[in-house]
């Protein structure tokens, strides 16, 4: 199985923000099922996300940090296409223009990156944030397996599971990324309220089991997506367990996830004090080397995150 890169001394990787909710909200597209891969079909979205996509790797290589891009496929496994009213076969071509897409924006900024990494993005069979029937770990694995096979052919860095609120799933999705040779990352949402899974573990129990029932398939790190700092930061227990994060991506806005998603407008939070944060927290935790955004960042938050991690690396 091929491996993700660990972590180089002074190399520190962004990832975009939240660019679902950037064009639906901030350009006006619609996403039917929050899923993006449509529009690919579309010349005038494709155009916004390119600009979208410029604009992070334009903060990216200002404050000379490498990215890890991940696109359009969040939404892009069988159950979520179907509603839609795609074929397999469709789905499988739109997964890889989508990755196509992302090398081609990033080609042009190949001298001026330290290092471009780009994945494909497993999300939840379900809804994450109402988790009401949770899959068992075979039944995630079988699942799952179509979308990754389709990611090993187009050639990703890395598989990176988002926004997972159920220990069972994620043990199935890194069993399928091992069999098909791709390494991958698992991210966690919690609870703003328990500061926990919504199934119920905390983030260390989660971290723990996926690591003892995956063995050599085990992720290749961990991560925490679609939760504000306040929302994560108390499950921040001191351990070992700990050094397996890597990667952060926050919500804009400290708001639970049911309201966030109904609001009908894009909260953006206040982007000077969530990079402050983030920048508190790469102080802390030097080890974590993967910063981004999710629901409601866009390059505002990102140039935000960028200057006040990497003014934490330079004096680290």
């Amino acid at each position: 199985m091929s491996s993700f890169p660990t972590q180089t001394a002074g190399l520190t990787f962004l990832t975009e923000g939240g660019p679902e909710t950037e064009i639906h909200y901030r350009h006006g597209f619609d996403l039917p099922e929050f899923a993006m891969f449509p529009l690919l079909d579309d010349p005038d979205a494709v155009a916004v996300l390119r600009d979208m996509y410029e604009r992070y790797l334009d903060t990216a290589a200002r404050h000379g940090f490498g990215v890890l891009m991940a696109g359009v496929d969040y939404r892009a496994s069988p159950d979520w296409a179907a509603r839609l009213g795609w074929s397999s076969e469709a789905l499988a071509h739109a997964q890889i223009r989508g990755i196509d897409f992302l090398r081609e924006v990033a080609a042009p900024y190949a001298d001026r990156i330290p290092s471009i990494l780009v994945s494909g993005v497993v999300g939840p069979r379900e809804d994450a944030y109402d988790p009401a029937r949770q899959v068992t770990a075979d039944e995630a694995q079988g699942y799952h397996s179509e979308q990754i096979a389709t990611l090993a052919r187009a050639g990703v860095d890395l598989v990176q599971s988002l926004t997972l609120s159920a220990v069972p799933e994620a043990i199935g999705i890194a069993r399928a990324a091992a069999d098909a040779g791709l390494p991958v990352s698992i991210s966690f949402t919690l609870d703003n309220a328990t500061h926990c899974l919504a199934s119920g573990p905390s983030l260390r129990e989660a971290v723990e089991t996926v690591d003892d029932e995956t063995g050599d398939a085990a992720p290749a790190f961990y991560g925490i997506n679609c939760s504000h700092p306040h929302e994560f930061i108390p499950a921040i227990e001191p351990g070992p367990w700990f050094q397996r994060v890597r990667s952060l991506r926050p919500n804009a806005a400290l708001l639970d996830k049911i309201e966030l998603s109904s609001l009908g407008h894009l909260e953006q939070g206040d982007p000077v004090d969530l990079g402050e944060l983030m920048g508190q927290l790469a102080q802390r935790f030097p080890h974590i080397d993967i910063w981004g955004g999710c629901c409601g960042t866009w390059d505002t938050h990102l140039e935000q995150i960028a200057a006040r991690v990497g003014a934490a690396r330079r004096h680290s």
